[in-house]
């Protein structure tokens, strides 16, 4: 039977300030909560109905699990119809940055995405294009956020993010910087090299002024028809598809 103090804990960590207090953060969802199960992150404790086990199916013997009936489990799911699964997990403490792990490959750079739907639907989409790598600045929504966790569809234990100060970071850059700004240049004219960033702007704001005379390149979707502007979202996978595109050309040219 669930605790008030358990109840107390799982409830608190909706919240940034009590994710990074207990360095925990919830995982929901039979899939995703087997996406972090054979991941590298270390699970706290699994919470599911009878239900949820059965299609869990076998958990290492190393990992906590406990049986809760489908009233309890109401009271610690945030989704309008919970799916009998619930994971504590440890939130990393010593992922580092390394500058040789960017060399070679394109990578992310996100300021201030605020927006958790957003950031887990670009996380998401790195996945699937192949890029490993999202550099988040300070002010980018946290990525252990409950929405932000959901949207990426287990996406996020297979992602590395850093959340840096980018205008330190982009003084230290060793790589080229394309920005997507409005005034760049035409995304399919460019040629995006080898290896790289690809800095996506807040959803309103687009790229800070401090960080735009960081930017190498501008490069701009071209618009055809009449609206004013696309979701940064949707942006970013279309930059990513580019990406592979052009990659994919060069592999077999």
């Amino acid at each position: 039977m669930l605790s008030k103090a358990q109840i107390s804990l799982i409830t608190s960590l909706q919240h940034k300030k009590y994710r990074t207090q207990h360095c925990l953060f919830v995982v929901e969802g039979i899939k995703s909560v087997l996406e972090f199960v054979n991941s590298a992150y270390k699970i706290n404790k699994i919470f599911a109905t009878v239900e949820g086990i059965a299609k869990l199916g076998k958990i290492p013997q190393i990992i906590k699990l406990e049986e809760v009936s489908e009233h309890e489990f109401s009271k610690i799911s945030s989704l309008k119809t919970p799916q009998g699964a619930l994971a504590l997990v440890e939130i990393p403490q010593d992922l580092q940055l390394n500058f040789d792990d960017l060399q070679g490959k394109h990578s992310l750079i996100l300021d201030d995405i605020q927006d958790p739907g957003n950031l887990g639907t670009i996380i998401r989409t790195a996945e699937w294009f192949g890029i490993e790598n999202i550099i988040c600045s300070i002010g980018t929504v946290d990525a252990y956020n409950p929405k932000v966790v959901q949207a990426t569809m287990g996406s996020l234990s297979r992602i590395k993010l850093h959340y840096v100060e980018l205008e330190e970071f982009i003084e230290k850059k060793q790589l080229p910087v394309f920005g997507a700004l409005l005034d760049g240049s035409s995304i399919y004219e460019t040629d995006f090299g080898k290896e790289g960033f690809i800095m996506m702007g807040n959803e309103g704001n687009g790229i800070r002024k401090s960080l735009i005379s960081q930017v190498d390149k501008a490069v701009t979707i071209p618009r055809v028809g009449q609206a004013e502007s696309l979701n940064v979202a949707v942006a970013t996978t279309i930059f990513c598809s580019e990406l592979t595109r052009q990659n994919m050309e060069k592999k077999n040219g």
